[in-house]
């Protein structure tokens, strides 16, 4: 499991208008935390509800690899899983460019640009 990977995770039971199901989720957090086997890891769930108006807190990737559909990276609902939420993965590892575009996205929902 690696920054920039997205896997599949079960984001039962939601409260509320949180994200739920089994779906997939972006690996954020970064890899020297992974690495060092903390019982969470912080992920971005995917939706494939695409949403144009809400691209300043959503990320756009196209279908690639087992990744079948274009989805919208969520950075407004950032969420720490216990890693026996995942499932399948990778799907696939985003580029560089998509990964920028995650960060910049994960700091305007967190006040930091």
């Amino acid at each position: 499991m690696k920054r920039g990977e997205i896997w599949v995770a079960n984001l039962n039971p939601w409260r509320g208008r949180e994200i739920g199901k089994v779906r997939p989720v972006l690996i954020i957090q970064a890899d020297e935390l992974i690495a060092s086997m903390t019982p969470m890891i912080v992920v971005l769930p995917l939706s494939t509800q695409i949403y144009p108006s809400f691209k300043i807190w959503r990320v756009t990737i196209e279908a690639k690899d087992r990744l079948l559909k274009p989805c919208q990276v969520i950075t407004d609902q950032p969420r720490a899983l216990d890693r026996n939420r995942f499932g399948d993965g990778p799907l696939a590892t985003l580029t560089q460019q998509e990964m920028l575009a995650v960060e910049k996205s994960l700091s305007a929902v967190l006040g930091m640009l």
